[in-house]
């Protein structure tokens, strides 16, 4: 891409994951920024990616495993995941948060027919 795109999140389709964890994606050709929105209880499961991984929560508050630690990010704060690092989240609260991938998770950008089942990341 050679030109500067202007995105607004309230145009972006919700792309709804479970009944407790829903999704609005933005990506370049080298990273990608997720808004996600988890419900008081919703899991994500244990998982590892080849991207690394900033999550900010803006609202709420989110209990992470990273390998055997546990960690707790609330409002304001940013949790750095290195690329092919196990983890796992709960949502505390209802919660907000942004992540950035890079590279991008292209598993999150195939065709709805090719999309992993719901409890997976």
């Amino acid at each position: 891409m050679t030109t500067a795109r202007l995105h607004r999140w309230d145009e972006i389709a919700l792309e709804k994951i479970t009944e407790m964890i829903s999704r609005k994606i933005v990506a370049g050709e080298r990273e990608m920024l997720a808004q996600i929105y988890l419900k008081r209880g919703a899991q994500v499961p244990m998982h590892a990616h080849e991207s690394e991984q900033m999550t900010y929560v803006l609202q709420g508050a989110l209990k992470f495993m990273v390998g055997a630690e546990e960690i707790i990010v609330r409002e304001g704060e940013v949790l750095h995941i290195p690329a092919h690092v196990r983890h796992q989240a709960e949502a505390l609260e209802d919660t907000l948060e942004l992540d950035v991938f890079s590279p991008v998770r292209s598993d999150w950008l195939r065709d709805e027919d090719e999309r992993p089942a719901a409890d997976e990341p």
